[in-house]
């Protein structure tokens, strides 16, 4: 994420390569946009992609490979996993997923981290007590809006 790359620019690249590794062309895809702004997310996509695509509300085509007649629909929503069941399961497939990788992480530096997400406390307690232990922070991303406020409240200790 250095050099002002967006998480979910990071997101939308990384879509657009699965995309591109299938070997079959699907005539619809289904995203659950991070970006509340969903078409938005959908065009990020379609230009990292080299297949070619129309985002859901018609904004924006990738750049078709040569001699590709295929043209993907490409719905972007925001909360898509509320509106559709596919993703719905996806969605739980990418949780459990998440939860074991955290349950792996944990493991590999000898403490309980929690969830990862920036609303549990454990995960929190954890990235306070350890923010000098590179063998925790090595998993933090260091431009995450959870960091920068953990280590404010750690100055505002420091100073009080």
């Amino acid at each position: 994420m250095a050099g002002g790359v967006s998480l979910n620019s990071v997101e939308a690249l990384n879509f657009a390569r699965l995309i591109d590794s299938l070997s079959i062309v699907p005539k619809k895809i289904i995203l659950d946009s991070p970006d509340v702004i969903d078409h938005k997310f959908g065009i990020r996509v379609c230009l990292f992609s080299k297949r070619s695509m129309t985002v859901n509300n018609g904004v924006g085509t990738s750049n078709p490979i040569e001699g590709n007649l295929n043209e993907i629909s490409l719905i972007a929503e925001h909360k898509a996993d509320a509106r559709y069941p596919v993703v719905s399961g996806a969605s739980i497939m990418a949780k459990v997923t998440r939860d074991i990788e955290m349950d792996r992480i944990s493991d590999d530096v000898g403490m309980d981290l929690g969830s990862g997400y920036p609303s549990d406390a454990k995960t929190i307690n954890a990235i306070k007590e350890n923010l000098g232990n590179k063998n925790v922070m090595r998993y933090i991303r260091d431009r995450w809006k959870t960091i920068e406020l953990v280590k404010q409240s750690k100055l505002e200790e420091f100073l009080s």
